[in-house]
């Protein structure tokens, strides 16, 4: 009756206390609005209304200047042809706040980072985007003539050129060694490894060992540990002998290089006793079907649906009805025992309703239409059809983007498990032409990694021009990537010479080799090992911390595989009599690179001032390069 009077309107304007503070000075169109809705009854819905279609962003797309400001327009569409100038009412979330700083009115304030940034706005579920190209400042830089290995370096190229930035010079010999063996077997070159790589003269050379790394057995080893922590092998849930049987399968998987949509097929089918399918263990690692779908959709898809199981997505267009409608492709999944032990089932005929409407809800993959009837037989054939088929628009695109991120340092798309629409790719070109190569070779991972790394991109240097030293996403210079905690430990063992015994494990495995991410080990917790608890990347922590160096400094294991009477550095005190000799192979073992002159001088004259502690000397020279961020990180 007295609608000025209402408790909604007096919080809101801060005439009463409110968790939420002020929102709407008395007067605004937001206190109007309400007003004249709650003294019109506060009427829930109105007949014949019409329809919000879309919402367009003006700007869509703009080059623009450090510290630079740009207002921005939201107009919505109805299904009646009229359109509103809807900005007041919209929300904005800034990509990277760093670049594009948004303000509540849709205020855009540019920073003083070099590539492509975005800024989205939302408006009553409908989501749009503005990009925002920020090349760097000054006069237009002249693009030298640079050779193109494949089409990765045509597109990179092609966007820093709108960037105003140029690319490092190739990476050397010695640097491609070391970066393709971390990135693709997930170890060091040995010192008689990286000698012979760096004697070798033929132009050929860095393709050939791209091949002789992929039929390696440690690229299963090193490609089934990352897989694994996607995938959740986690005993704590499986039990230990259902994790291995897990395990075994993901490593075998790679091992015989089966392809990607595959694997993603025979885990999203599988069926029968576990002990027969192991795949099916991923659905055993899943806290029920909304888990089960919200994995599914991260890890193959890159789609984060979780948020929108009680409510509209806040950052993209996925609903409570399409949360549930990919929750009910694994209502008919349950477990039972069998003649041949614990089996995986998809039966009956569940019904999903929408938990505020009571709404029956069909299954239907992300971003179709709902049917009107359920799929018969086991829903998830449907699923499959549409996430492997070639027109899927997130399967390929979310594998190659991975794929790209593990070789690159960073995702075209950031986060790597984050694809949508309001967090587009940094060069787009470049990830629609790698997904389409992905599908061309039929999910062929080994060939995907040769188009990579055969790229001029990929083998460039990390030392930075005068153009692009402010660039970290654009793939115009290596980025340093601190070493994961396995492949750091087996680095250690390496240079030393001397492996680790992991608690409940046969000597002689490596680090890598671990199906088990719950084995105690101090170092590995320390350098950022996954415990599996999800299917989110960011579980794997790489910074670095204070924490880690001080171990590295101070450690006495460390010490103790150093000082290892069966270690590397007393054979190689004892093996090479000339000072000189000595100090480049713990420089190729350490960093697959000989010294150059003036640490070769400065190792000289530390091993020449402890002539009668030369092995203890030596000790001290190894821990010094294994501190080094050339030892811990890969770039």
């Amino acid at each position: 009756a007295v609608p000025a009077d209402s408790l909604l309107l007096r919080k809101i304007t801060g005439e009463v206390g409110h968790g939420g503070g002020m929102r709407a000075a008395k007067g605004s169109r937001a206190y109007i609005i309400l007003h004249d809705w709650i003294k019109d009854g506060t009427v829930f819905e109105i007949k014949d209304r019409p329809v919000l279609v879309k919402v367009r962003l003006e700007p869509v797309r703009e080059v623009v200047k450090f510290g630079a400001k740009r207002q921005l327009k939201v107009f919505a569409e109805y299904s009646d042809g009229a359109k509103k100038d809807v900005t007041w009412l919209s929300l904005f979330h800034s990509n990277d706040t760093g670049m594009a700083n948004v303000a509540e009115d849709g205020t855009v304030t540019i920073g003083s980072a070099i590539g492509q940034t975005s800024v989205m706005t939302r408006y009553r579920g409908k989501v749009a985007v503005f990009q925002a190209i920020i090349p760097r400042p000054g006069a237009a830089v002249a693009y030298p003539k640079l050779p193109v290995h494949n089409f990765i370096d045509g597109l990179v190229d092609q966007h820093l050129k709108r960037l105003n930035i140029t690319p490092s010079a190739l990476a050397d010999d010695a640097t491609f060694l070391r970066r393709i063996y971390l990135d693709v077997i997930g170890r060091l070159p040995t010192a008689k490894e990286a000698d012979a790589f760096l004697k070798i003269t033929a132009k050929d050379k860095r393709v050939k060992l791209v091949e002789a790394l992929l039929a390696r057995p440690e690229f299963a080893d090193y490609w089934a540990l990352q897989w694994s922590d996607l995938l959740r092998v986690d005993r704590l849930k499986l039990g230990h002998e259902n994790a291995h049987l897990y395990y075994k399968w993901i490593r075998k998987a790679f091992a015989r290089n089966q392809s990607l949509d595959s694997i993603a097929h025979e885990l999203l089918m599988a069926e029968g006793p576990l002990a027969e399918q192991p795949a099916g263990f991923f659905y055993r690692a899943a806290d029920g079907t909304g888990d089960m779908a919200a994995m599914i959709s991260q890890v193959f898809l890159g789609v984060r649906i979780s948020c929108a199981e009680c409510h509209q997505h806040p950052y993209d267009r996925w609903t409570q009805q399409d949360y549930h409608a990919m929750r009910g492709f694994f209502q008919q999944i349950s477990t039972k025992n069998s003649t041949g032990g614990l089996a995986i089932l998809a039966e009956g005929n569940p019904v999903i309703k929408h938990p505020r409407t009571g709404t029956v809800i069909p299954p239907y993959p992300l971003g179709a239409t709902m049917p009107e009837k359920m799929p018969e037989g086991d829903r998830r054939r449907v699923l499959a059809k549409w996430m492997t088929g070639p027109d899927n628009p997130y399967f390929a695109r979310n594998l190659a983007n991975r794929l790209w991120a593990h070789f690159l340092g960073r995702g075209l798309v950031m986060p790597v498990d984050d694809l949508r629409e309001t967090n587009p790719p940094s060069n787009p070109e470049l990830l629609d032409a790698l997904a389409m190569t992905l599908v061309k070779n039929n999910y062929d991972l080994k060939s995907m990694i040769r188009t990579i790394t055969a790229s001029r991109t990929y083998q460039l240097s990390s030392t930075p021009n005068t153009t692009n030293s402010k660039d970290e996403q654009n793939f115009s210079r290596a980025l340093f990537r601190r070493l994961p905690a396995e492949v750091l430990m087996d680095a250690i063992c390496d240079v030393t010479g001397v492996g680790e015994k992991f608690d409940g494990v046969p000597r002689g495995y490596r680090a890598v080799q671990l199906w088990d991410s719950q084995v105690q080990h101090y170092f590995l917790k320390l350098f950022g090992r996954p415990a599996r608890a999800t299917v989110c990347e960011c579980e794997r922590v790489t910074g670095a911390t204070i924490g880690q160096a001080l171990h590295l400094m101070n450690s006495p294991n460390l010490q103790t595989k150093l000082a290892h009477e069966a270690g590397h550095v007393k054979r190689l005190t004892q093996h090479h009599k000339e000072d000189d000799a000595l100090i480049e192979q713990l420089y190729l073992a350490t960093f697959s690179r000989r010294p150059t002159p003036e640490e070769l001088g400065n190792a000289l004259e530390y091993l020449g001032s402890r002539r009668f502690q030369r092995r203890k000397a030596a000790e001290d020279l190894a821990w010094s390069l294994m501190n080094s961020f050339e030892f811990i990180f890969n770039h």
